[in-house]
């Protein structure tokens, strides 16, 4: 299996720099062919946008039967990321499939960054005033992007 694990993580890396996804860079360590070094820009049109977000992505001994473990390095206020960087998303939990790939899980963040789900909270002193006062939520969400995320 972990011939298996290892081919598949060098041939998603080797993809990964061939045909980045749009506005992402994914690197892996130089020492550790299962952790990589992301950079996300914010996406346009959303409170993010002009904003470069470091993140961090490993990929446990049993990937892809287990999802990889994402966190943002970036402060960042979303309802879905919470102070620590962890992510509330599907598919790094109980919807995750070994069919899905470093990829997608990259895009789906990207996605979330579009569209926060305040339904669906990690923060939820941030969910709250993203559902009760969304403007005052975006405007501190672009707040924080120029702070955090702006170099």
């Amino acid at each position: 299996m972990a011939n298996g694990s290892t081919r598949r993580i060098f041939v998603e890396t080797k993809n990964l720099s061939k045909d980045p996804p749009p506005g992402i860079s994914a690197f892996p360590d130089d020492n550790n062919c299962r952790y990589f070094h992301i950079v996300m820009a914010g996406p346009q049109g959303s409170p993010y946008e002009g904003g470069l977000f470091r993140l961090e992505l490993f990929l446990p001994e049993n990937y892809p039967l287990s999802p990889p473990n994402v966190r943002f390095l970036t402060k960042i206020y979303h309802p879905n990321i919470d102070k620590l960087g962890r992510i509330c998303l599907d598919i790094l939990k109980d919807q995750w499939s070994p069919a899905l790939q470093i990829r997608t899980v990259l895009l789906s963040i990207q996605a979330l960054l579009s569209s926060p789900n305040p339904d669906d909270p990690l923060a939820n002193d941030v969910a709250y005033t993203w559902k009760t006062r969304t403007s005052e939520a975006i405007i501190k969400a672009k707040d924080w992007t120029r702070i955090y995320a702006m170099e």
